[in-house]
């Protein structure tokens, strides 16, 4: 329990203080009523820290729609399933989700235009990587 009051704190830290790249927002929210992001994540994973604020931000800022499956479990007792169901929810599945974060935009029919797994490329922003896909 004191971990995860721990961990509360750096999520809303990286909500105050980070600053997303002004001219990516304004062309995703040309995108964001076409698209919807789908996010994978887990209190336990730095990375998720990292880049679930930043689409809290995207969201609010874009109004591009996210929707967030958190609480992930890693399966320790049985080999042949990553995750544990419940409490990490059926569709990890259904994305084959590996590693988290597991972010996928889809498009409104529900088919994954793209994805980015744990962190964007080397050298992009969370926002820039969203754009590349919105805009492919």
């Amino acid at each position: 329990m004191e971990a995860s009051r721990e961990k509360a704190p750096r999520l809303h830290e990286q909500y105050e203080t980070y600053r997303l790249d002004e001219e990516a927002v304004t062309k995703i929210r040309y995108y964001s009523d076409r698209y919807l992001v789908v996010v994978f994540s887990a209190e336990w994973c730095p990375d998720c820290h990292r880049n679930v604020p930043i689409l809290a931000l995207l969201s609010r800022q874009a109004g591009l729609e996210i929707r967030v499956f958190g609480h992930l479990m890693r399966n320790t007792k049985n080999d042949n399933r990553r995750w544990r169901i419940p409490p990490s929810p059926p569709e990890v599945d259904d994305f084959d989700v590996v590693k988290i974060p597991h972010i996928a935009v889809l498009d409104m029919k529900g088919g994954v235009v793209g994805e980015i797994i744990e962190n964007p490329a080397e050298g992009k922003s969370l926002e820039q990587a969203l754009l590349d896909i919105l805009e492919s």
